[in-house]
């Protein structure tokens, strides 16, 4: 558990017993109701549970003395404790929905936040790779898998280390990013008891879709959510071919498709048609979107499908596409330990794979697509979150200009 959720946690329980129930059913609204994912839900109680303990410390004793006043005073607290002006809309945008739905249910005798005005965030330009950059990230896995005469490393680029060894595989002492040795068990995964109801023995449900429970490996999650650093690159061996194969697909889904980290994570096998060369993606909301992919990702898939996977396969892997080193549901922090740990090896600038969702999308626009159709393409509700890419392909040409133009 992070520092944020434990404090959080215990902010929770120190508030008065009221206002923790308002919490429980506003969270409970949000995911029942409103069917927000787990991570929305995460983010509105972490900013009601801030807004809640400031009120109490400001004197108020009772849900029904929050007022004006007492928004603006987080917000102004907020703002001097340096949060930015994106986290300063969110938070409002939090307080305005808890005080409706508070209004509404009774426990609030006005909707006291409807006035709250939001700060204008300045929008930033995403970071996007240029499509030789991108051609060189999601090819790093494949030229990996090359022999090389280099000890096989234990992990792929971001895979969890696990003290767990798989019966027949070696252990090998690896040095963390902080400095101390850990013990790391080579790709592959380890035996595992039978899981209840198909799932794996311990896993966690990390959210629902489209009314389909998703759930991840524990020791990948835990391990992730402990990590400080990135691994290096796999050297090619052959325990690493599965690992290998996995990091492959992913990036070819993660910059072929555009989708989210959360939703590539959540594809089951049956979400790919391979006919079509289309993938079934739950977004948010539970909103379901058809994406094509190309034929660099479908060799990916197949190989995955028919070396790779298999031999992470587990007991409780259910329906997962994507695998972490145990046989558990790929989690998604893990995921972006990978992709940050292929672009450091390969020289690339540090990225997210929501850089590869900004660059496939910046990509397509650049190669005439339709606006419509990107906005479709990446599951966006409205059209203005994706006219953000057309402002980076018009300060790419500028920049190409400037450096080109004599007369620039």
């Amino acid at each position: 558990m992070s520092d944020e959720r434990r404090g959080t946690r215990a902010l929770h329980q120190g508030l008065p017993p009221a206002m923790r129930e308002a919490v429980d059913d506003f969270a409970d609204h949000l995911a029942r109701v409103r069917n927000r994912s787990a991570h929305t839900v995460r983010a509105y109680v972490t900013d009601l549970v801030s807004l809640l303990d400031h009120a109490v410390r400001m004197g108020c004793a009772d849900l029904a003395e929050l007022d004006l006043t007492v928004l603006r005073s987080w917000l102004a607290k907020q703002r001097t404790m340096g949060a930015a002006r994106t986290s300063l809309a969110r938070r409002a945008a939090s307080a305005r929905t808890f005080s409706a739905w508070a209004h509404r249910s009774g426990l609030l005798p006005t909707d006291v936040a409807a006035p709250l005005a939001s700060p204008k965030a300045r929008r930033e330009l995403p970071t996007v790779l240029r499509a030789d950059q991108a051609a060189t990230l999601v090819e790093a896995p494949a030229r990996a898998s090359a022999p090389r005469q280099a000890a096989p490393s234990a992990r792929a680029p971001g895979e969890p280390a696990t003290s767990t060894e798989a019966p027949g595989r070696p252990t090998t002492s690896t040095q963390a990013p902080g400095g101390a040795a850990a013990s790391t068990e080579a790709p592959g995964r380890a035996a595992t008891s039978a899981p209840a109801a198909g799932r794996a023995e311990g896993a966690v449900e990390v959210g629902r879709a489209g009314g389909r429970s998703v759930t991840v490996d524990p020791a990948d999650a835990s391990e992730a959510d402990r990590a400080t650093g990135t691994d290096g690159p796999a050297t090619g061996g052959a325990a690493d071919e599965p690992i290998l194969l996995r990091d492959r697909v992913l990036l070819e889904l993660l910059y072929g498709t555009g989708v989210r980290i959360s939703e590539a994570c959540g594809l089951n096998v049956s979400d790919v048609d391979h006919g079509r060369r289309v993938v079934r993606v739950l977004g948010k909301g539970g909103r379901e979107r058809a994406v094509p992919y190309g034929v660099p990702a479908q060799r990916a898939l197949d190989e995955w499908l028919r070396r790779g996977r298999p031999a992470l396969v587990a007991t409780g892997s259910g329906p997962a596409l994507l695998l972490g080193a145990r046989g558990g549901r790929l989690n998604p922090t893990t995921a972006r330990r990978i992709v940050a740990g292929y672009a450091e090896a390969a020289g690339l600038p540090r990225i997210s794979p929501h850089a590869l969702r900004h660059s496939a999308a910046t990509h397509l626009l650049e190669g005439g697509a339709d606006l419509r159709a990107v906005q479709e393409l990446l599951g966006h509700s409205s059209l203005a979150s994706t006219q953000i890419y057309t402002h980076v392909s018009v300060e790419r040409l500028r920049a190409a200009y400037r450096q080109a133009h004599p007369r620039a």
